[in-house]
């Protein structure tokens, strides 16, 4: 029989669900408009299935589930992205840098109601992005927009020529997260193919390199910081922390749960950890170091849009997150129909302020309660604080859940690998022209991600851990 005949009846199965995710990111990427939720639901939920399968069949063979997870990206090269419109404005504030313009002191509304046209295809980006991404300032950190002009100075006059650009720095992006997330997986004696469940989940494909957003960017720079950490080049890895800060805000919020990595400092060639009060204090100086070579290098990539306006553009922006945009809310929801039955009218300006107020007290909880000590302890702190953040948050766009997933790749939890797959209801909402919810699928979706939490967090461990100490006092 010959070689490439043993091959193909050999790997007959594999090779016909390749086959087939093929033909359906094909369909996903070029013949599929949000609004047919029965095709929508249909081919997510087939590429899931084979994705499940692809993973689970191929785990000893990593270099076939890399080709794969190139393959599947490559599909969407030259595709418009169809679930979301952000990439409108990602273009346009490109364009505006490589013109001279500072895009954190401008509106799009104020230069097209004006009349002005600063950029080329300025009146395609403005109808494509929307009056309401259009009437706010952009909220985009400094390496997002050095993506942007990176698209604008190649493809400064083609709206796919930039679209094209920024995909392919984020499928980049994704290969240097396979390649720093394998390396932490086998530091933490973890098996590599798990990183697999984060790059060839169609959640990630469709999102991250089919509708661009830069969570993938964001990601890698996390992931290569941790790594960097847990090898002990505590240094590099905050600069490289500060870049994943300068690409979406996310990471600020797991600054406080590495205090106790520091303070109770583990030698990497040892096993136990030292709690002398030398090694306090050396832990002490170093995690300032951390935190002021954090600080220094994210000053330092805004500074070149620094002034008085910009600071009080994007602080309004930021906040317009919590205090006015609604969207696959869980908690919050509950909240403002219980707010709704005392005042009636505009709950998100009261919940919105004090959302934030209790996601901060639960970080600091997190820090000194569960005292992150190693690596795995961090990555799992940083899990919980993330995934209690998007459970109160008013907003909880898909592609949010991005980073969540690639956190659970370094634990034993599953809940975001299941979220992955439902977060694909909240796309039900484009159905109608006013892309209103149904909060009947929402609550169907939380109910789904909530029983596997509880059951993960609460009771499974719960019972894990009654279990390993039965058998310690026997």
């Amino acid at each position: 029989m010959l070689p490439k005949t043993a091959f193909l009846k050999r790997n007959k199965t594999p090779l016909f669900w390749v086959f087939s995710c093929i033909l359906l990111y094909i369909s996903f990427a070029y013949d599929l408009h949000r609004t047919d939720y029965i095709k929508l639901l249909t081919l997510f939920t087939a590429l899931f299935f084979l994705f499940y399968k692809l993973v689970n069949l191929l785990k000893t063979r990593l270099v076939f589930l890399t080709w794969l997870a190139f393959i599947f990206r490559t599909v969407f090269i030259l595709a418009i992205p169809n679930l979301s419109q952000d990439f409108y404005r990602f273009i346009w504030d490109g364009r505006m840098i490589l013109e001279g313009f500072n895009p954190y002191l401008h509106t799009v509304e104020s230069f097209i109601s004006t009349g002005k046209f600063p950029v080329a295809e300025s009146q395609m980006l403005y109808d494509g992005m929307g009056k309401l991404n259009a009437g706010h300032f952009t909220n985009y950190p400094p390496i997002n927009q050095l993506c942007f002009a990176i698209a604008a100075l190649f493809a400064g006059k083609s709206i796919l020529g930039s679209v094209v650009v920024m995909r392919l720095i984020i499928i980049a992006a994704d290969f240097g997260t396979l390649v720093f997330g394998k390396k932490l997986l086998l530091k933490l004696n973890i098996p590599s193919y798990h990183i697999f469940w984060y790059l060839l989940n169609p959640f990630i494909i469709i999102e991250l390199t089919g509708n661009l957003h830069f969570e993938g960017v964001m990601i890698f720079f996390l992931i290569w910081s941790l790594y960097l950490l847990h090898s002990g080049k505590w240094q590099f890895s905050a600069v490289i922390f500060a870049l994943s800060i300068a690409t979406k805000l996310v990471p600020l919020m797991f600054l406080p749960l590495v205090f106790y990595w520091f303070v109770k400092y583990k030698n990497s060639s040892a096993t136990e950890v030292f709690e002398t009060k030398s090694f306090k204090t050396i832990g002490f100086l170093k995690l300032i170091g951390f935190y002021s070579l954090v600080g220094i290098s994210t000053l330092v990539l805004f500074a070149p849009f620094f002034s008085t306006q910009f600071i009080n553009n994007y602080t309004k922006t930021v906040g317009l997150w919590f205090q006015n945009f609604e969207f696959n809310a869980s908690i919050y929801y509950i909240a403002r129909e219980i707010g709704y039955s005392f005042r009636g009218y505009n709950e998100i300006a009261t919940i919105g302020k004090t959302i934030p107020v209790i996601v901060i007290l639960f970080v600091l909880g997190v820090t000194f309660l569960r005292k992150n000590k190693t690596t795995t302890q961090l990555i799992t702190s940083m899990l919980f604080v993330l995934s209690f953040y998007y459970f109160t948050a008013t907003t909880v766009h898909p592609w949010y859940i991005s980073t969540l997933l690639i956190l659970s790749v370094f634990t034993n939890y599953k809940f975001p690998l299941v979220w992955s797959f439902t977060i694909i209801l909240s796309y039900l909402a484009y159905l109608n022209t006013n892309n209103s919810e149904n909060l009947w699928i929402i609550a169907l979706e939380y109910l789904i991600i909530y029983s596997v939490f509880i059951w993960e967090v609460l009771i499974k461990e719960n019972f894990s851990n009654k279990h390993i100490n039965h058998l310690n006092n026997n």
